[in-house]
C-alpha cells in the first residue's frame, strides 16, 4: 500500500468517524405541540406565537436546538381537551371547567395542571337602562352565558342559586341561556337578554357597544383568594410530564418569563397580541377595547388552586357532577416550583 493511498484512506476514515460523532452528538428533533384559543385570556400563547411569526420566537429561543413548537388553535375547551386526551397535543392553555371534565372522564389519569396563566376578566353585565338593581330583580330574567357547563356558566348558575333563586338546566326562577359570545352581544343590543355573565373582551364590548352596566365583578365573590380566580391555566398530558420533564421545565421557565414580560410591557404585549389575534381570526380587536379589557386581567403562573376546587364544588351543586370529584392528582406543580426556586421566587402550594 502506497503512502499516498494510506493517507487518503486515513482521511476518509476520519471523515466518516467525524460524521458519525456529529450525528451521535446532535440532539434528536423534538416537536412540542401546544394548544390555545384566540382569546385575550390566552395572551401568553398569542404573544408567543406572534413573536415566532415575526422570527423572534420566545419559546423557540429558550427550548434549545432541535425543539420545534407547533401551535394549534381551538375555539372551545372541549375540543382542546379532546386533543389532549387523544395525545394530538402535549400542552394547552384552557379554562377550569373543560379541565375538570376531562380529568373526571379519564379517572384522573391523563390531565395535569402544571401552571397558571390568567386570573380575572369575568363579570355579570346587565342592561344599562334596565330594571335590574338588586339580586331579587333577576327573578324571571334571561341571563346568557358563553356555553353550557363552561366556567362562566357554572359561576352564573351557582351565584343565582346563592341569591335564593331556583335554577335548573332549562328553566327555574331565572333562565340561564348558553349563547355564543358574538350572539350574546347581538341579542343584548336588541334587549332580548336581560344580563350576560361572560369574560373579557366581551364584558368591555357589552358595556361599550351594548350600553350595558357591570352589575357584579366575579372577583368580588372570591374573598378567600383576595379576588383572584383561575380563568386560564396550562394543562399537560401525563405522558409529557412523565417522559420529558426536562423539556417541560424549560417550557415552564419560558412561560414564567413571558408572563412577567407581558405584565411589565402591556402596551407592546397588546400590540403583538392584536396582530396575532387578527392572523388567527381574520379580524383585529379595537385597541381601545383591548386596553380596557386588559385591565381586568392578571397574567400569572399561579394556578390559584382554591378557585378550581371551589368551581368543582359549584359544578356539583348546580347539577353537572353527581358527586364531588377527586382532585388529588390534578395539580402537578413540582416542576413549576423548581423553576420558581431557581429564580428566587416563592413556591406555590402544591
Amino acid at each position: 500500500m502506497t503512502a499516498k493511498y494510506s493517507q487518503t484512506l486515513i482521511v476518509a476514515l476520519l471523515s466518516l468517524l467525524g460524521g458519525a460523532l456529529r450525528a451521535a452528538s446532535a440532539p434528536e428533533p423534538v416537536v412540542l405541540r401546544v394548544g390555545h384559543f384566540p382569546n385575550i385570556t390566552h395572551a401568553q400563547a398569542l404573544v408567543a406565537r406572534g413573536m415566532a411569526r415575526a422570527g423572534n420566537g420566545w419559546f423557540e429561543s429558550r427550548l434549545g436546538a432541535g425543539v420545534t413548537i407547533q401551535w394549534f388553535t381551538y375555539n372551545a375547551g372541549p375540543s382542546a381537551m379532546e386533543a389532549i386526551l387523544t395525545k394530538s397535543i402535549d400542552l394547552t392553555y384552557v379554562g377550569v371547567s373543560p379541565t375538570l371534565n376531562a380529568h373526571l372522564r379519564t379517572g384522573g389519569k391523563e390531565v395535569r395542571v402544571v401552571a397558571g396563566a390568567c386570573s380575572g376578566g369575568a363579570a355579570l353585565v346587565v342592561q344599562g337602562d334596565g330594571p335590574i338593581r338588586s339580586d331579587s330583580d333577576f327573578r324571571g330574567k334571561k341571563v346568557a352565558t358563553p356555553q353550557l357547563g363552561n366556567t362562566q356558566d357554572v359561576a352564573a348558575r351557582a351565584w343565582l342559586i346563592s341569591t335564593g333563586l331556583r335554577v335548573t338546566m332549562t328553566g327555574g326562577d331565572a333562565l340561564v341561556i348558553p349563547t355564543a359570545n358574538p350572539d350574546q352581544l347581538t341579542l343584548f343590543e336588541k334587549k332580548e337578554l336581560d344580563a350576560v355573565w361572560t369574560v373579557e373582551p366581551w364584558v368591555t364590548r357589552l358595556v361599550r357597544e351594548g350600553k350595558g352596566r357591570v352589575y357584579l365583578e366575579e372577583g368580588s365573590l372570591w374573598k378567600e383568594t383576595a379576588g383572584r380566580y383561575t380563568t386560564t391555566h396550562l394543562v399537560s398530558t401525563a405522558e409529557l410530564l412523565d417522559r420529558q420533564p426536562g423539556l417541560l421545565k424549560k417550557f415552564l421557565a419560558a412561560h414564567l418569563e413571558l408572563t412577567e414580560w407581558i405584565t411589565s410591557h402591556p402596551a407592546e404585549a397588546q400590540e403583538i397580541f392584536n396582530r396575532e389575534f387578527k392572523e388567527e381570526t381574520r379580524k383585529g380587536m379595537s385597541p381601545e377595547v383591548l386596553k380596557e379589557a386588559w385591565k381586568r386581567l392578571e397574567f400569572t403562573v399561579d394556578p390559584i388552586k382554591p378557585s378550581l376546587v371551589r368551581s368543582a364544588e359549584a359544578a356539583r351543586k348546580v347539577g353537572f357532577y353527581r358527586q364531588a370529584p377527586d382532585l388529588s392528582r390534578i395539580y402537578q406543580l413540582g416542576i413549576l416550583n423548581d423553576v420558581l426556586a431557581e429564580k428566587g421566587k416563592p413556591r406555590i402550594e402544591p
